[in-house]
């Protein structure tokens, strides 16, 4: 009984902290559209950045590409940090490891 009772309260805590996450990250259909018009020119196939697509990385991979800034700031100027926090929910929720891997087309 008591095992039980763990585990309850280990999948309440787990719903209340990935729905926080939820509710503060980007807009991931926002961040497609971000990602095609801002980052697609240098991130595609035979270009300066290489081709990239959400499926170039994992989850966690992207989450730390963002939160270091591992990135060329000067291609990053003219995005809002809403802006970039939306490319990076897209990234997420399409990563290599996600639910709904996806390439960007």
């Amino acid at each position: 009984m008591k095992l039980y009772k763990l585990l309850a309260i280990a999948l309440i805590l787990a719903f209340v902290a990935t729905s926080a996450l939820a509710i503060e990250g980007g807009n991931s259909r926002k961040g497609k559209y971000l990602f095609k018009k801002s980052c697609k020119a240098c991130h595609s196939e035979g270009a300066e950045g290489g081709n990239v697509t959400p499926l170039s990385k994992t989850m966690s991979q992207w989450d730390r590409m963002f939160k270091k800034a591992k990135h060329d700031p000067k291609a990053w100027e003219g995005l809002s940090e809403k802006d970039l926090l939306d490319i990076n929910q897209f990234l997420y929720d399409h990563a290599s490891d996600s639910d709904q891997p996806e390439t960007c087309g």
